[in-house]
């Protein structure tokens, strides 16, 4: 009995200490477009490398959903993820999340994880994005503003929405930061 206690002790004091060791970045929880599953970032995402981007299903930049799908898909393997956060912040998002996730799922293949629907700038910014901000020194310009984050939760570098996908500076950063532990 003694033993059980000590080692059910032992296992919560180390779970806590995880739970401490988590970036700031990631103490968010978020819910996934079109779902009522909600995602954990520490829990999920903790020691992986990410591109955050601001999405918009009716954009000149929308057809870049195609090669972040690409570079999710190439990379996860090594522990990378591309979140998408759909924002009507320059008014083209979808007037819904059925149809936004119609978009991304049916028209460009989008398995990496998308998220409900957030302002990304302003006064109204989600907090997530607000950090983000603050951590980068600067706020999305425009939809798909990307930010690559590390494994240990800092931002590397943040990319305009000029920046595609599969340029070579931005796969070079990635392959660099995916390359440190």
């Amino acid at each position: 009995m003694k033993i059980r206690l000590i080692a059910l002790f032992l296992s919560l004091t180390a779970t806590s200490a995880l739970a401490n060791e988590c970036p700031d970045l990631l103490k968010f929880a978020k819910r996934k477009l079109n779902s009522q599953e909600v995602v954990n970032f520490c829990e999920a995402y903790q020691g992986k490398t990410l591109l955050v981007v601001n999405t918009a299903s009716f954009c000149g930049f929308t057809p870049q959903f195609e090669g972040l799908e690409k570079l999710y898909s190439d990379y996860k393997d090594k522990n990378f993820v591309v979140l998408g956060f759909p924002s009507h912040d320059f008014n083209q998002e979808a007037d819904s999340e059925e149809k936004t996730a119609e978009l991304c799922e049916l028209t460009y293949g989008v398995q990496f994880p998308m998220f409900e629907p957030m302002p990304v700038r302003g006064e109204d910014a989600d907090p997530f994005y607000r950090m983000l901000a603050e951590k980068s020194g600067t706020t999305p310009k425009w939809n798909f503003y990307k930010y690559l984050i590390d494994a240990k939760g800092e931002v590397v570098e943040s990319y305009t929405s000029f920046t595609k996908p599969q340029d070579e500076d931005f796969v070079a950063t990635l392959e660099k930061t995916l390359a440190r532990k």
